[in-house]
């Protein structure tokens, strides 16, 4: 059905834009299974050129510490570095500096290594790294529990960074190396000075790519330029860590709302890569070998719902519970992706390609939910049938599809539900409110965290349960905090996944969020595109362009 209904859109996209000789092409070749066999690329490939991408959104926020957003975290990837990074085994690797724990385990000595520079020409400092390192801390809900045991972090002449514990700590390598929510990039100390809770207005980093902020256009356009000074590391690239080799000279965000429209600019070749194309829409390029449609993560993403604990009636542990018992995956999932390749039901709240999986808890989630039970929990909670508010993202299809899925199925449970319907941009900030819902809070959201986001209680923004100081839904729970300092602190890979089967228990007992289950990224690129790095997070070094 979701086939139908998007070839129908197609067909009749060509109607209302009969002008438009490229996109009549393309979708010719759709319904004719592309039986016409085209010319194939060069295999040349040279250094340089430029390659033109559509990201999942426009980027406006360009403060990768202000701005939790994956939009905003891969802009940075490309103009910054990190002292440390993950490989393809969740590894901590050197990146801009080794590093050596002494014998207590209470002091790392990080240093940088050679060559490294600045957009500006200024050379990286050991100075720069702490600045940036103490900004980042006080944003990054890993770098909070990390600082929170941190005796002192300092610089030791230019190249050297002293990292004092107060007690070992023995995950701060994963927690300084962690790919995504908000890693921790290096900038210089005048500008990491900036507060966290203001935006810098320069953005100069040490990386691979220079933003060329005069062809910035918010929302529309992005522009990064290969750094020539940026000395990269020997090794091969593996996700985050080992070499990053810029082998174009320029790389272009160009922002296309509409999907039907990004796809038609890459079948006539006027873009080079689609980062997330609707799964409903891939066969219009099966069989084109001038484009390849592949799954390049295999960790994958997870939908969640998420309450405000703050004000009713989530407050009220029953109701989350008769949420949760409402909520089942395989509808959602259906409903939200349509295709089974890129799915999986699944109830750890770590993600099940996650080293710490476990499903204590979820049995109903993943057996499509109980609506009697959801029931007899409200009647129990004595629910007054008053409308719980739900924040909608309507402009991105991958959110408001299960947000439409999870609304119809709290319905059938017996919640009253309001959808307010708001842009991606301002539901982000509505969302920071703590107001009752008269006066424009909220009750509940859907939304989608990448695992490698969330598979770690130490750094997971869905487990910080720090009340008004935690993430969003500010749930005030000590038991849950003192569990992840016990991961923290363990010891061992067995001690920690024996805490990670705890905190999971203890998760879908008081309903912290309701995981919803995993769901995987096609990409869509131009055949003329090799060398992209697999992984969880979008890169553009080591890719080159056939002539």
């Amino acid at each position: 059905m979701r086939l139908i209904k998007g070839l129908t859109k197609a067909w009749e996209t060509l109607r209302t834009n009969a002008r438009r000789p490229a996109l009549g092409a393309m979708l010719a070749a759709a319904a004719l299974q592309a039986g016409t066999a085209l010319v194939a690329p060069s295999d040349a490939l040279a250094q340089g050129g430029t390659v033109k991408v559509v990201m999942h959104s426009g980027l406006r926020n360009l403060d990768p510490v202000l701005v939790n957003s994956h939009i905003t975290r891969n802009h940075a990837y490309l103009i910054y570095d990190v002292l440390i990074a993950q490989d393809d085994h969740f590894r901590p690797q050197p990146q801009m500096a080794s590093w050596q724990i002494s014998a207590d385990g209470l002091t790392y000595t990080f240093t940088l290594r050679d060559g490294l520079k600045f957009h500006d020409g200024a050379p990286v400092t050991a100075a720069d790294a702490v600045a940036s390192l103490q900004r980042w801390g006080s944003k990054d809900t890993g770098g909070k529990m990390l600082f929170s045991q941190t005796a002192s972090l300092e610089a030791k002449g230019d190249k050297t960074v002293v990292w004092t514990l107060k007690r070992p700590f023995p995950a701060l390598p994963n927690i300084l190396s962690k790919m995504s929510t908000i890693p921790a990039f290096i900038m210089p100390a005048r500008i990491a000075r900036t507060p966290a809770s203001e935006a810098i207005t320069q953005h100069i980093g040490s990386g691979p790519f220079r933003f060329v902020d005069a062809e910035f256009q918010p929302g529309v356009k992005s522009v990064y330029q290969k750094f020539q000074d940026y000395a990269p590391r020997s090794e091969a690239p593996s996700w985050l860590a080992g070499g990053k080799v810029a082998k174009v000279d320029r790389v272009e965000w160009i922002t296309m709302p509409d999907s039907l429209t990004a796809i038609n600019a890459l079948v006539a070749g006027e873009i080079d890569y689609i980062e997330m194309p609707p799964a409903d829409l891939l066969p219009i390029m099966a069989n084109n070998p001038a484009i390849v449609v592949e799954k390049r993560d295999t960790i994958g993403y997870q939908f969640i719902a998420r309450m405000n604990f703050k004000i009713p009636p989530f407050d009220n542990v029953k109701i989350r519970q008769a949420a949760l018992k409402a909520l089942g995956q395989e509808e959602l999932l259906k409903i939200a992706i349509g295709d089974p390749d890129y799915y999986k039901p699944c109830g750890a709240i770590f993600g099940c390609n996650s080293p710490y999986a476990s499903t204590i808890g979820a049995e109903t989630l993943v057996g499509g939910g109980d609506p009697k039970g959801a029931k007899k929990l409200l009647d129990e909670a004595g629910y007054d049938g008053k409308p719980i508010v739900v924040f909608k993202a309507s402009d991105i299809p991958v959110l408001a599809a299960p947000n439409d899925a999870g609304v119809q199925a709290l319905r059938r449970a017996g919640f009253k539900v309001d959808v307010k319907e708001l842009d991606f941009q301002t539901r982000t900030i509505r969302l920071t409110s703590m107001k009752p819902v008269a006066e424009g809070g909220w009750n509940m959201f859907f939304s989608s965290f990448h695992v490698v986001d969330i598979d770690s209680p130490v750094y997971s923004n869905l487990l910080d349960a720090r009340g008004d100081q935690g993430y969003l839904g500010w749930p005030d729970d000590p038991k849950l905090e003192a569990m992840r300092r016990d991961f923290a602190e363990a010891p061992t890979p067995d001690a920690r996944k024996e805490v990670a089967a705890r905190i999971q228990a203890h998760v879908m007992e008081n309903v912290t969020y309701v995981p919803l289950g995993n769901w995987f990224n096609p990409q869509a690129r131009s055949s003329k595109l090799t060398g992209m790095i697999p992984g969880p997070v979008t890169v553009f070094w080591n890719l080159q362009k056939a002539r």
